[in-house]
């Protein structure tokens, strides 16, 4: 199926307008018992506070969660891997706001679990959509999302074990090309992680959060996304002085097809 970009959200007819239907698709997984997170990292634990009709008659529930801040679909704000960069709450807005594109790597993810975004799959990504990706959202398209919440499949090891993670990520050369060549808002993932699982110097985090790039990391529904033209929204829970938050993210894009 072919997508067809219409860069304007009203289409002439006649003397009228009508307004393009929109696709909108969920992008962050529920938080519940099942949560992936790293393997050091609080789980996501609710408790059931209140779920009863009340003395005086009427329904009331009520909840209390414990979990880490880095679980389950969040950001990672740049203060995360950046002495003095933002945190969650200091993101402009307009930075949460922005044309994703979205660069697969699918085809080499399935040959090899550790596979990188190198520089070339940025620059073909160029290539291919006629755009820049200049005050994009870029995000990696690597089929991981159809192994959650499997932990094995998705982690590369059943137990809760950081030194044995395996899965794909942007290489440092591609970061350090984003960060010196273009001017983008943030990048995304469907893994835990924006370095790839063996990684032990988090050597992409910390030259894109350095550029005070914020990373969403267990992104869900990558695969529905047209390559270039959705429109990408994340919103996350504004902690203050938080190096990131459980994130809210979706993505529109035009139901005109061919």
């Amino acid at each position: 199926m072919l997508f067809i970009v219409v860069p304007l959200l009203w289409l002439a007819t006649g003397t009228k307008a009508a307004p393009i239907p929109l696709e909108m698709v969920d992008m962050s997984y529920v938080f519940d018992e099942t949560t992936l997170h790293w393997p050091t990292q609080k789980e996501f634990e609710m408790t059931v506070k209140f779920n009863e009709t009340t003395a005086e008659g009427y329904w009331l529930q009520l909840e209390e969660y414990n979990s880490a801040i880095h679980v389950g679909t969040h950001m990672d704000a740049p203060c995360h891997f950046a002495k003095g960069r933002w945190t969650v709450d200091e993101i402009p807005l307009h930075r949460l706001v922005g044309p994703a594109a979205v660069i697969d790597i699918t085809q080499k993810a399935e040959e090899n679990r550790d596979a990188f975004v190198e520089v070339q799959d940025l620059e073909n990504w160029e290539k291919l959509s006629g755009h820049r990706l200049d005050n994009h959202i870029v995000m990696i398209r690597s089929g991981w999302g159809r192994r959650w919440p499997d932990r094995e499949a998705f982690t590369g090891t059943p137990n809760k074990d950081a030194d044995n993670l395996h899965f794909p990520g942007f290489s440092p050369e591609a970061a350090q090309w984003l960060v010196d060549n273009r001017r983008i808002y943030g990048v995304g993932t469907e893994t835990l992680s924006l370095d790839y699982g063996p990684s032990k110097d988090f050597l992409a985090h910390r030259i894109l959060l350095g550029a005070n790039i914020y990373g969403l990391e267990n992104v869900a529904n990558v695969e529905k996304l047209p390559l270039f033209g959705a429109t990408l929204y994340a919103m996350p829970m504004k902690i203050g002085k938080g190096s990131g938050a459980p994130t809210r993210i979706f993505a529109t894009f035009p139901k005109i097809h061919i």
